[in-house]
């Protein structure tokens, strides 16, 4: 097998150079088909080597496109420019259109501001200087005034009930001691209203049964009427002159009537009395009150306006600050 592989590898090699040198002989006797003349073309690209060539400087094609790219930037630039300017121009009038908006804003806000705290003050001092002094003055005088009048009104209508219920009570009780069908005898006796003018003269100061005995035995003997109902005004005048101790030891629950109804008539007034000065003090009370109320509130009002002014004008100052900068 090795010897056949052999003589094939033979065969093959003399096959090998006979291919090969046919293939020059043919080659050699062929014409060329190659050109002998070739276009040339000249390339206009530039390369750094020849970058600093002048080659180009008389190149009329070359000069119209470097006037038509000068020309072309120069235009865009100056366009460019003018768009600039307007944009700037119009940033500049919205700006300055703003800060007179703000200016003009500014003033009024301060002007109104000022207004208002004027208005304040004013009105502060004129109800913490002049008005309450002159309020709590006049309030003071006239309620003074008028408790001395409700005072000395107030006793006096006291007094009077007191004395009308201690007559009504009394006069009740004289007609039941001194009735001579109680003791057996026959006679007759005043009517009420005829005793009560005989009572006119009594004060505060002896409303007791035994004074208003006493005041109807005086009152019978200056008029002179003993002869018109004699058991009876008799009865008065033994009773006025007993004394004011023995009267009360034998007559203590009559007196003590005529004298529970003096107080309590006289109690009663003053109560009411006293509740009225009482209304009247806390109305006084109330409006002095109110009135300082309202200028502590305006005190404030204007202090908080200050304040926010001053901060108005800090930013203000701040805000021109930035602009001039």
């Amino acid at each position: 097998m090795k010897l056949h592989y052999f003589k094939i590898l033979l065969f093959f090699l003399p096959l090998n150079i006979l291919v090969k040198s046919s293939s020059y002989v043919h080659n050699n006797n062929k014409p060329s088909i190659t050109p002998l003349h070739t276009t040339r073309c000249t390339s206009r690209v530039l390369s750094e080597c020849n970058i600093q060539s002048l080659k180009y400087d008389n190149d009329p094609q070359m000069e119209k496109v470097m006037n038509t790219f000068s020309r072309k930037t120069t235009q865009r630039l100056r366009e460019y420019d003018e768009r600039m300017k307007e944009k700037l121009q119009k940033r500049k009038e919205e700006r300055d259109k703003n800060i007179e908006e703000i200016i003009k804003k500014d003033k009024m806000d301060k002007l109104l501001a000022e207004k208002i705290e004027k208005g304040c003050l004013k009105c502060g001092c004129a109800l913490g200087g002049g008005v309450l002094p002159v309020w709590g003055l006049v309030s003071g005088l006239w309620y003074a005034t008028l408790s001395q009048y409700v005072s000395t009104t107030l006793v006096k209508m006291a007094k009077d009930a007191g004395i009308k219920a201690g007559l009504k009570v009394g006069l009740a009780e004289v007609m039941k001691i001194a009735d001579p069908s109680s003791s057996g005898q026959g006679g007759t006796i005043p009517a009420m209203d005829v005793l009560e003018t005989l009572t006119t003269g009594i004060s505060g100061d002896n409303v007791t049964l035994h004074g208003i005995f006493q005041c109807i035995n005086s009152n019978i003997n200056i008029l002179g009427k003993t002869n018109e109902h004699p058991i009876f005004f008799a009865t008065v005048k033994s009773m006025a002159g007993k004394s004011l101790s023995g009267f009360n030891e034998s007559y203590r629950t009559q007196a003590q009537a005529v004298t529970t109804a003096f107080n309590e008539a006289q109690t009663g007034i003053l109560t009411k009395g006293g509740n009225a000065t009482s209304t009247l003090t806390t109305g006084i009370t109330a409006s002095i009150v109110a009135i300082v109320v309202i200028v502590l509130i305006i005190v404030i009002i204007y202090l908080v306006l200050r304040y926010r002014r001053k901060k108005k004008m800090k930013k203000k100052a701040e805000y021109t600050k930035l602009l001039n900068q």
